[in-house]
């Protein structure tokens, strides 16, 4: 009976004052794997604008717009490291598309906020 009494009393002791834990920062796999997301959705749609004839200024406009669109209110874009950025998405215009010659200049556009 003593024994039943401690124990509700303790459970209830416990959820009183038991308060939520939120984490204040995102894991670096998490960031990381968000910046790879976002590489490879610039230069897909960067590929496949080439592919369809659009022009290399209008492609690099629509892929911009594009990846603008779907990666703006992320909660990951304050932590990315946008040199790594723009260098996965080099490397992936060159694994994906064979295109050598992009200027990194032009990705200076890319703002995600």
């Amino acid at each position: 009976m003593i024994r039943n009494v401690f124990n509700v009393f303790l459970v209830c002791f416990l959820f009183t004052f038991v308060s939520p834990v939120n984490a204040i920062d995102f894991s670096p796999e998490a960031i990381e794997n968000h910046t790879l997301k976002i590489s490879r959705k610039f230069s897909n749609t960067y590929c496949n604008t080439t592919k369809f004839g659009i022009s290399k200024d209008g492609a690099l406009k629509f892929a911009i717009g594009e990846t603008n669109q779907e990666f703006s209110n992320n909660k990951l874009n304050k932590f990315i490291n946008f040199e790594l950025l723009n260098k996965n998405i080099l490397l992936s215009l060159e694994n994906n598309c064979q295109i050598f010659d992009f200027p990194s200049y032009e990705l200076e556009n890319l703002v995600l906020r």
